[in-house]
């Protein structure tokens, strides 16, 4: 069954080097974030890989990260292909908004890989690293027989997505019988000695949260098109400067409809991600334990 792996990294810059969080090198020979993402899918079960980039990146992309992945991925069996995200891709009844310079959001990203995408598929962010747990639970769940408006997403424990150096803003789940209810988008999360706080106020550091991991079906892409239509026609043009077409923010909106239901997942892995720029060396430190405990090999994709 052929199951797809799909990075949203159209958000990397386009100077590589200083300053771009996706491609800051986290493990011993220089890998990045998105490497052992990969390598979790495929070990997963995950088949074919798409990256969504920008055309501005392409060249710098495929020399930086594509050019190798490819191989290793043709080695093992696994397709690769690219989609671009443009800020002109958008609905015949979008009206022109030439002074807009912010990208459309995430909701936008996965539509750019609307001719690509034809079997169930995982979308994830390029810069966060999920563990092996997430990918095969949800690779398992849509190996199985769901209806088309049936979706899942990877739950993860908050005290394990929080950062040493600050705030952080995380999708807090609601949930009933194991199904996704609402997600409350929370601002300033931060650590404490007993978990976690906003605003000094205790939060519990046992929730689960939604990182932007979501199984989808690939008759979700027409849903995904419908709402991309009903946000323009449902933003004025002084909004429409600003406002971005979301995932998560289109998928609860479903939920609230009753349009799709969302099986929540979880999983006891750490994330891990550069917020902060002190985030680094944590997330550096972390990777090395997980080569030493042997969870992944020194040559990343050696035991593929």
């Amino acid at each position: 069954m052929k199951t797809t792996l799909l990075i949203m990294a159209a958000g990397i810059g386009s100077r590589f080097g200083g300053g771009i969080k996706q491609l800051e090198p986290v493990g011993l020979h220089g890998e990045i974030i998105m490497d052992y993402s990969i390598h979790d899918a495929i070990e997963a079960g995950f088949n074919k890989v798409v990256f969504i980039i920008r055309r501005d990146i392409e060249e710098a992309f495929r020399e930086r990260i594509g050019d190798r992945i490819e191989k290793t991925c043709a080695r093992l069996g696994v397709e690769t292909a690219y989609a671009f995200q443009s800020m002109d891709d958008l609905p015949a009844c979008a009206p022109r908004i030439p002074e807009r310079k912010k990208p459309w959001g995430t909701g936008q990203a996965v539509l750019a890989a609307k001719e690509l995408i034809h079997e169930p598929f995982v979308v994830i962010n390029a810069d966060d690293y999920y563990g092996k747990e997430a990918f095969r639970a949800i690779h398992a769940f849509l190996e199985q027989q769901h209806a088309d408006n049936e979706l899942c997403m990877a739950g993860f424990v908050l005290k394990n997505t929080l950062s040493e150096n600050g705030g952080v803003t995380r999708g807090i789940c609601r949930m009933a019988d194991g199904m996704l209810t609402d997600v409350v988008e929370t601002k300033n999360i931060v650590k404490t000695p007993t978990g976690a706080a906003v605003d000094g106020e205790a939060v519990n550091a046992d929730s689960l949260v939604s990182m932007n991991m979501w199984g989808l079906s690939p008759a979700f892409i027409d849903l995904l098109k419908t709402g991309f239509e009903e946000f323009f026609r449902s933003h004025s043009l002084e909004e429409l400067q600003k406002a971005e077409y979301l995932l998560p923010i289109y998928i609860d909106s479903l939920l609230k409809k009753g349009a799709v239901s969302v099986k929540v997942l979880p999983t006891q892995d750490k994330w891990f991600g550069v917020t902060y720029h002190e985030d680094k060396a944590a997330v550096v430190e972390s990777f090395r334990k997980l080569i030493e405990a042997g969870v992944y090999h020194e040559e990343l994709f050696a035991d593929l």
